[in-house]
């Protein structure tokens, strides 16, 4: 019996180096190319990152939830400035760990004019190095009627902003962002590019 624990320790020490090893993600920094990556957005649709990245300056902001104070404030900003983005060639995709479902709510509630990615196992936050928690997390809110209902997301990523320059490299990175500024700083960003 004494003989078989070390082999078991062993085996259960490689798992867990294993599971570590999986769960690393990049450190994404300007200059570096950007990831490839893909995911489904609020309509349903796959999002390819290789549709997009090169033909356009590509933002893609990454909040914690959907319906929520901060990441409404950011969102609603994006949205206000889109003409003035749309018209330099920019385009905004926003991403969260929420559902197809609750983006669609979110979306539909403040007349967002931008994709939102559902990154419900965190797999595009740990393309970009972005700190994530998984576990479901649920809201109470309501719906674009005004109907009471509650959300559920699967994953929590940090608050990061990221530009995609059309050579397909990062131009700009904030991992600290004010989330009611950031529409505003990353169109000073951009404006840099020119």
């Amino acid at each position: 019996m004494l003989r078989k624990i070390p082999a078991l320790v062993m085996l259960c020490g490689l798992t867990a180096l294993v599971a570590r090893a999986e769960d690393k993600t990049a450190v994404i920094e300007v200059g570096d190319t950007a990831p490839t990556f893909s995911s489904t957005d609020d309509t349903g649709k796959v999002w390819k990152s290789t549709d997009h990245v090169g033909k356009k300056i590509v933002v893609v902001y990454f909040y914690p939830a959907d319906m929520t104070g901060g990441c409404t404030k950011q969102a609603c900003g994006f949205r206000d400035d889109m003409s003035k983005l749309a018209d330099k060639n920019v385009e905004v995709i926003g991403v969260s760990g929420d559902s197809v479902e609750n983006h669609k709510i979110f979306k539909a509630v403040h007349k967002l004019n931008f994709p939102l990615l559902a990154d419900e196992t965190a797999t595009v936050a740990k393309a970009f190095g972005v700190p994530h928690t998984l576990g479901e997390k649920s809201i109470k809110t309501k719906d674009a009627d005004g109907k009471a209902i509650a959300m559920t997301r699967k994953a929590s990523i940090d608050r990061w902003t990221f530009v995609i320059g059309k050579d397909g490299k990062i131009a700009y990175k904030n991992a600290k962002v004010n989330a009611a500024q950031d529409p505003k700083a990353v169109a000073a960003a951009i404006e840099k590019l020119k």
